[in-house]
């Protein structure tokens, strides 16, 4: 039996994307994000690995970028900001999926958006909404981690 070059390698990806996710679900680090649902389709697909910047900076954050924050009961969302509001001497971001119709509601009531302390990090892009990601392979963590 003869293994094809481009079946290695994909397997070595998914093997490393597999063990990635899993390194940073047990650590509670997160630097690769795994989509899922059709919120932000069609940029973004259920399966889709992005890759996550640390923020330490909130003036780091852009119209247009695409955002990992988290929601008071634990939930990861990715979405595109929209908006940038300073309240309190505090940054929010209103965000939306590029599929939903409205934007998120805030963390916190009375909150303009989200806030910074929500954020967990930005997704890689090469600007103007072109998000680094690789397709579908996530699919395979998706169905194991649940």
């Amino acid at each position: 039996m003869r293994i094809r070059k481009t079946d290695l390698l994909l397997t070595i990806i998914v093997v490393f994307l597999l063990g990635f996710s899993l390194y940073g679900k047990l650590s509670n680090t997160h630097f690769l994000a795994v989509v899922e649902g059709r919120s932000m389709e069609p940029t973004l697909n259920t399966g889709d690995i992005v890759f996550m910047i640390p923020i330490s900076d909130p003036r780091e954050i852009n119209v247009g970028d695409v955002i990992v924050f988290k929601r008071p009961n634990g939930e990861l969302i990715i979405h595109r900001v929209i908006e940038i509001k300073i309240y309190k001497d505090s940054y929010y971001y209103v965000t939306k999926g590029d599929n939903n119709p409205i934007p998120d509601p805030p963390n916190n009531p009375g909150e303009p958006g989200i806030s910074f302390r929500s954020v967990i990090g930005k997704v890689l892009s090469l600007g103007k909404g072109v998000v680094i990601k690789i397709p579908y392979v996530g699919i395979i963590p998706l169905i194991l981690l649940k």
